[in-house]
């Protein structure tokens, strides 16, 4: 059994120009019809704030000891619990206002292709996740930067071709080093 525990403390955080820089991931899976053949439509992951008034994609602090794609993937595991493929052509940055803290952060997202969603997870007291349609994803989204990060990968996947968007058979997620 592997036991994981989310990072906690902001002493490790990596900064740009003194905004604290925050890492996501928009969890997807592909839609497969009743022969297991994938068709031409997704769905996305969605997690409640710590407080449970607010709907958002898996981010959080990028630490100097791992990679963008490291933090993303830790990100979406400790606060989804969700383990998958996280590409490495981000879908943008964006500069936002913490609603929290009052204080701007950068913040960057990636898709991730989910390949294993957990039974326990780290933060899975704390969250809810519920799988949804893109366009209920966007309207319940509460951050107007996700909802534009939702928009290109949206943009992304619908002209790619469909061949493009099944899974792969080798395994690519990002390892995971928090491990106790």
């Amino acid at each position: 059994m592997v036991c994981v525990v989310s990072r906690t403390g902001r002493q490790f955080q990596r900064y740009n120009k003194g905004r604290r820089q925050v890492v996501g991931c928009i969890p997807y899976r592909l839609k497969t019809s009743s022969d297991d053949t994938f068709i031409d439509e997704f769905e996305v992951l969605v997690i409640s704030s710590q407080k449970g008034r607010a709907l958002m994609f898996p981010k959080g602090g990028w630490e100097v000891d791992e990679s963008v794609e490291e933090a993303a993937s830790r990100e979406s595991l400790e606060e989804a619990g969700v383990i998958g493929d996280v590409e490495q052509r981000q879908l943008g940055k964006w500069d936002f206002l913490s609603k929290s803290r009052g204080t701007f952060y950068e913040g960057l997202m990636f898709p991730m292709l989910v390949k294993e969603e957990l039974e326990l997870w780290p933060e899975q007291h704390l969250r809810q996740r519920m799988w949804m349609k893109v366009d209920e994803a966007r309207e319940a989204c509460r951050d107007w930067w996700m909802k534009e990060a939702l928009d290109i990968l949206v943009h992304r996947l619908s002209s790619s071709p469909p061949s493009a968007m099944k899974p792969l058979e080798e395994d690519k997620t990002v390892p995971m080093i928090s491990i106790c």
